[in-house]
């Protein structure tokens, strides 16, 4: 079969608390504090489908940042992530407020069983016409496990090798009803032909479940599976069970080497490779002029502060940063102690050139709670389309998950002055090419 052709997919990386992924947002002069409306997030839904952003999925932790210190006073006190709403009510509004924009959200395989998680995607498929995305993690932290029951969370592999289990049964729960089950025969009564509905009765190491689902078919058969795993476990899951993969890279030559290797881990996987999108998420700071979006940025950059950086994290490594002075080189214990994101302190490795970084070297290099965590593009509108485009025409990724400097003005910039730019390089859509999510990504 002949490739499909490529088109830029745009994300947005929403959180549903106080801040947006920059936990300096909240303070920024233009920032809307009504994030406990729903009229805050249908507004940046509106936004978004406005410039025609295929997909907006919120991020989540089930606990606060509090590992730093051993505290949550920290996070409390500066808003540091500390507000975290339960997605479902937020999800629900975005959808209702908007026709064509997909809406996706975090759950984790930690913390909740299968047939719940299959339930409440399959529902919110149907709510919003074929338009639900699931971004699948595995959790971070030991407070999160300790918000459910546990003194410990899992380490790294083992929450992988349950991740791996937790989608089989998930994406079996999906499949138990026939997409033509339903008769809805009024005069004969028959309601669901039950030849069509067939129990799961998955019995495995970590799960159980008979089935069969109580959600019938929904429009898109199975929602949209997002996932970010950049460690070696990390990416075999994703090869094999994503859909769109959301990764963070300093450079252009980490995405284009991720999204080589990535692609050529689907294919091992029996895949075709145009059905894995790699989206690497940004900053973009936009204006008329150069100058004007340099000031922009400046401002943007001084609301950071080196409590959100060691409160992150703390939070992201599962480790108490405040137990060493700032010049300190980890000893490899410490560093196999942490059981967070592994592709974060590979990262902090590799850019500090030294095999036990310093706790200034996880902050500089990670670039947590700061805007230089992730790549940013800063400029005119032709100026950050070109290189949107280049990273697109380069092969370092399919599209780009867009994270907000603050909240909403970030995505009604992005949205009034770069999109018709990518629009007129041809490399970005004019319009949705169907109302489900699976079809605007054009995934089979």
């Amino acid at each position: 079969m002949p490739s499909k052709s490529r088109e830029m997919v745009l994300v947005a990386f929403i959180q549903a608390a106080n801040c947006s992924n920059y936990p300096g947002s909240w303070r920024h002069p233009e920032a809307d504090h009504s994030f406990l409306t729903p009229q805050y997030y249908q507004n940046i839904a509106e936004t978004l489908e406005s410039g025609k952003f295929h997909l907006a999925f919120l991020d989540d932790r089930l606990a606060m940042p509090s590992q730093y210190r051993d505290s949550y006073e920290d996070a409390v006190r500066y808003g540091i992530r500390s507000v975290k709403l339960d997605l479902i009510p937020i999800m629900t509004a975005m959808g209702l407020a908007t026709h064509n924009l997909g809406i996706g959200g975090t759950y984790s395989t930690s913390y909740y069983q299968p047939f719940h998680v299959a339930r409440l995607f399959a529902t919110l498929d149907h709510m919003t016409s074929g338009r639900s995305a699931w971004n699948v993690v595995t959790s971070l932290n030991d407070a999160e496990a300790q918000n459910f029951g546990l003194n410990k969370h899992m380490t790294h592999d083992d929450r992988y090798n349950q991740a791996d289990e937790f989608m089989e049964v998930v994406t079996g729960l999906w499949d138990t009803w026939g997409e033509d089950a339903l008769v809805l025969d009024v005069v004969s009564g028959e309601f669901a032909d039950p030849s069509k509905v067939k129990r799961l009765d998955h019995t495995g190491e970590w799960f159980n479940s008979r089935g069969p689902l109580t959600v019938p078919h929904s429009p898109q058969g199975r929602p949209v599976i997002i996932q970010a795993g950049q460690s070696l476990r990390g990416r075999e899951f994703a090869a094999k069970w994503a859909e769109l993969v959301f990764v963070i890279f300093p450079t252009l030559q980490a995405n284009q080497e991720f999204y080589s290797d990535i692609k050529h881990k689907a294919m091992l996987n029996g895949r075709d490779s145009s059905d894995l999108i790699v989206a690497p998420a940004v900053y973009v700071v936009v204006a008329q002029s150069e100058q004007e979006a340099q000031q922009k940025l400046h401002e943007i950059e001084i609301l950071s502060t080196t409590i959100d950086s060691l409160s992150l994290l703390s939070e992201v490594f599962n480790y108490d940063f405040s137990l060493h002075p700032l010049d300190e080189p980890l000893s490899d214990d410490i560093l196999d102690s942490m059981t967070g994101l592994r592709g974060f302190l590979d990262r902090v490795v590799e850019l500090s050139g030294k095999r036990n970084p310093t706790v200034q070297d996880f902050i500089t290099h990670s670039g947590r709670g700061t805007v230089k965590e992730l790549p940013v593009f800063v400029g005119s509108p032709n100026k950050i389309a070109d290189e949107m485009a280049y990273w697109f025409n380069t092969k370092a990724c399919d599209g780009f998950v867009v994270a907000a400097t603050h909240v909403p003005g970030t995505y009604e910039d992005f949205c009034e002055m770069v999109v018709p730019e990518l629009q007129s390089r041809g490399v970005f859509h004019e319009e949705y090419s169907g109302t489900m999510l699976r079809d605007s990504l054009r995934l089979t």
